[in-house]
């Protein structure tokens, strides 16, 4: 079994930067793929990034592209988030997830194992 535990998330203003953390424990070598989603009050949950287990791969959703940033570092079993030029659109709770399975996808339903999620808000 795996847990994740997400951190970094707060309270900023429009424009400003903050670095999501996403720490893996347990059987991590189950897990390839990883993502970032998001879910605003009243929405649903949505990919915003995800990356495969070597980095080499990864897929940003429209609203990421050119502000937001996924890595990951094995050796710490630590995945990131960086966040640039943040909007107040983009105020949610963030996730992050894994899946067994071997490719990155966009349903939230390929990704079996969830953090608890980290509030990000952006004032205006």
């Amino acid at each position: 079994q795996v847990q994740l535990l997400e951190s970094g998330g707060g309270l900023v203003q429009s424009g400003d930067s903050l670095r999501l953390s996403c720490a893996a424990s347990g059987r991590t070598f189950t897990i390839y793929p990883m993502a970032w989603f998001r879910q605003a009050p009243g929405k649903e949950r949505e990919f915003v990034a995800g990356i495969r287990w070597s980095g080499a791969d990864t897929y940003d959703a429209d609203s990421a592209k050119g502000r937001f940033t996924i890595s990951r570092d094995n050796a710490k079993t630590t995945m990131y988030l960086q966040m640039n030029s943040l909007k107040p659109e983009d105020t949610a709770v963030y996730y992050c997830a894994g899946s067994t399975a071997a490719y990155i996808d966009f349903r939230p339903d390929h990704y079996d194992t969830w953090g608890q999620g980290t509030q990000v808000t952006v004032s205006s």
